[in-house]
């Protein structure tokens, strides 16, 4: 019953992400806390990337692939999946980006400990052909409101939110940074 309560739902959406997809699914696959679902949701890509979800889709029962009738944007493909995430946490993974293995370990520790509502972790810039590079951006150690109107200070793919904490929340319907907004809409309550 406990090892339910961690559950962690992981939102990918997918367009055109052939290039990189397979090694950000298998890094999420990697991942050290093996309770999750991973929900990729296709934003009617052209390219090769329903095939290449599809190969997990079958090998891995916590791979769930959502398909979109129409192209509607990532902010919109996100809340496709947030609608139908059973975690009691939802973590966001685009679909060219790369988890270490330990990261929802160590974020899932933290949420507990300290009873957050959100919690973002610092990452690394990734060249094109998947090399890691020096750029590290610093996550700050506290995010508040006020800070958080300043600028954007949460990575997207390393953000993870508590559902019982600030309960389960969507991305606000604009086209881009949608996933400020979000950050946004936990921080002011």
């Amino acid at each position: 019953q406990m090892a339910h309560l961690d559950l962690v739902s992981i939102i990918t959406p997918i367009y055109n992400s052939a290039l990189f997809l397979d090694d950000t699914i298998k890094s999420i696959l990697k991942q050290t806390h093996e309770n999750f679902e991973l929900i990729l949701i296709d934003d009617s890509s052209t390219d090769e990337s329903v095939e290449i979800a599809n190969k997990y889709i079958g090998a891995d029962p916590r791979v769930i692939l959502l398909s979109l009738p129409g192209n509607s944007g990532a902010g919109v493909a996100r809340n496709a999946g947030i609608a139908i995430a059973k975690g009691c946490y939802i973590a966001f993974c685009d679909s060219d980006d790369i988890w270490m293995p330990n990261k929802l370990e160590a974020q899932l520790a933290t949420l507990k400990e300290t009873r957050s509502a959100i919690c973002f972790t610092s990452y690394l810039k990734m060249k094109e052909s998947g090399e890691l590079t020096n750029s590290q951006v610093k996550a700050k150690k506290t995010v508040a409101y006020k800070d958080i109107l300043c600028s954007n200070y949460i990575g997207c793919s390393t953000a993870m939110y508590a559902v019982d904490v600030c309960g389960k929340r969507f991305m606000p319907n604009v086209r881009k940074r949608q996933d400020y907004g979000l950050w946004i809409n936990i921080l002011k309550d």
